[in-house]
């Protein structure tokens, strides 16, 4: 699998507290050049959440961008979408006799060991980190910082997404250390004196695709 070298997460959470429904940031990234969404919703899944992801799936399909859930195998499979999974998520082997060899699978890790063990799993990629420091998740497991990146590196096959903390100013670093693609939350949203609208999120990522070309 070739991944892109940004991966824009739709965080719930981080956008509920500035007031950003999820198909209108879906819309704006898409519409400002990403290719490819992950949707990553912690709490209850209503309906109306459900609702917002299958409206995400739709703008997805039409734009031929990859469409990733957060943990839900279930949703995943309903959705006709990936599936991205954690240490204490359904495991990969068991997600992969659920969506079968054609959906894709990634897998987060946040130490050499996890690493190297999820690098015998059948997923497509892999995640590590945190990075840096972040906001996005609460109880985050410990920052591992840009060199533990290079250092392990080597231990899989598969692509490696870098997540955590990873804005604008620090992602060269990030990919200069090997890492394949960057997972990025807080960087692609509005501060708190910046409009929380569709322009602005829109022109935030044709900010990070000014970046991608510059690399």
């Amino acid at each position: 699998m070739t991944l892109p070298r940004l991966y824009p997460i739709l965080d719930s959470e981080s956008l509920e507290r500035r007031g950003i429904a999820l198909e209108r940031a879906a819309e704006a990234f898409l519409e400002g050049g990403a290719s490819i969404l992950q949707i990553r919703h912690k709490g209850h899944w209503s309906r109306a959440i459900f609702d917002s992801a299958r409206t995400i799936a739709r703008l997805c399909a039409e734009a031929g961008v990859p469409f990733i859930v957060d943990d839900r195998a279930d949703f995943a499979l309903l959705l006709d979408a990936g599936l991205h999974v954690g240490q204490d998520d359904l495991a990969p082997r068991d997600a992969r006799k659920l969506l079968g060899s054609g959906r894709t699978i990634g897998f987060s890790s946040h130490s050499a060991q996890q690493l190297a063990a999820a690098g015998g799993e059948p997923v497509d990629y892999v995640a590590l980190g945190p990075v840096f420091g972040t906001a996005s998740k609460r109880n985050p497991d410990p920052v591992i910082g840009v060199g533990e990146i290079r250092r392990c590196r080597p231990l899989v096959e598969q692509p490696l997404v870098a997540i955590g903390g990873i804005a604008r100013a620090n992602a060269r670093a990030v990919w200069d250390a090997g890492a394949d693609s960057v997972a990025v939350i807080a960087d692609l949203l509005p501060g708190p004196q910046e409009p929380a609208c569709t322009a602005f999120l829109r022109h935030r990522m044709e900010e990070w695709q000014q970046l991608l070309k510059a690399a």
